[in-house]
């Protein structure tokens, strides 16, 4: 990384991965003041909602398709996020949409083996010229139920996806057979590293039986060109705005 723009490296590490990790890409200040808006704001307090993994244990998510004016829409317009992943998707964006997920201490539940894209497609987008940015707010840990890819696993194309309790998995049939054809990867990460992944990149994560908080923002991104067919548009086809890489600190 050089002045928080991605290397060549670091992109042919995404395209032959389908993720990167960038550590510390949001400040312990800036952190803080998302912290504080998932604890205090309205958007959060508003939007959220419980989603029950296979054995019925909850992880709790906020999610919304507009950028608004707030603290969530300075980090995803933050230059720091936006041109990255221009870089990596190689064409002009839109904003898809955020979300905050809470997989609160001893109680969060876990998330099925999905792509983004086994949702994204029957929503309508026409390609997987799509990806997130997920970034940890509190330490992200084995203990607390991290995120866990498969390495090279984007590179499978979209898998049927079926319902797992009241969450869009990937088939469970062939699961246990893809899972031992691809390295799983724990991903750890300290509060402000965000992790870049493609839209079909298959990930899943543990419940959390810790006594401690894995909270994290997700900033979904879309390339313009890439059209969302039918009726029930989520989201405005038109750049993402870049905003000043300081916002996030105008909300603390």
């Amino acid at each position: 990384m050089t002045n928080n723009i991605l290397s060549t490296t670091k992109v042919e590490q995404f395209d032959r991965d389908g993720y990167v990790l960038v550590p510390d890409l949001f400040s312990p200040a800036e952190v803080a003041v998302m912290i504080r808006s998932v604890e205090g704001g309205s958007r959060v307090a508003e939007m959220t909602r419980g989603t029950a993994d296979a054995t019925g244990k909850k992880a709790r998510l906020a999610i919304w398709h507009e950028l608004g004016d707030d603290v969530w829409a300075a980090a995803s317009t933050c230059p720091r996020v936006v041109n990255n992943v221009r870089i990596i998707l190689r064409e002009e964006i839109a904003f898809f949409h955020g979300k905050v997920m809470l997989k609160e201490a001893k109680s969060g539940g876990a998330w099925e083996w999905h792509q983004d894209y086994g949702y994204w497609y029957d929503q309508g987008y026409v390609f997987p010229r799509m990806l997130s940015v997920f970034v940890a707010l509190d330490a992200a840990t084995k203990e607390n139920g991290c995120l866990n890819v498969l390495r090279g696993s984007h590179e499978l194309g979209r898998l049927t996806h079926t319902i797992v309790g009241t969450q869009t998995g990937a088939d469970p049939n062939r699961m246990p057979q893809l899972e031992t054809m691809f390295e799983r990867v724990a991903v750890t990460m300290s509060p402000g590293s965000a992790l870049f992944f493609h839209c079909n990149l298959l990930h899943t994560s543990a419940p959390n039986l810790s006594d401690h908080h894995r909270r994290s923002f997700i900033m979904c991104y879309n390339a313009l060109a890439n059209p969302q067919l039918g009726d029930k548009k989520t989201s405005a086809q038109v750049p993402c705005p870049v905003g000043a890489d300081d916002a996030i600190l105008k909300f603390a």
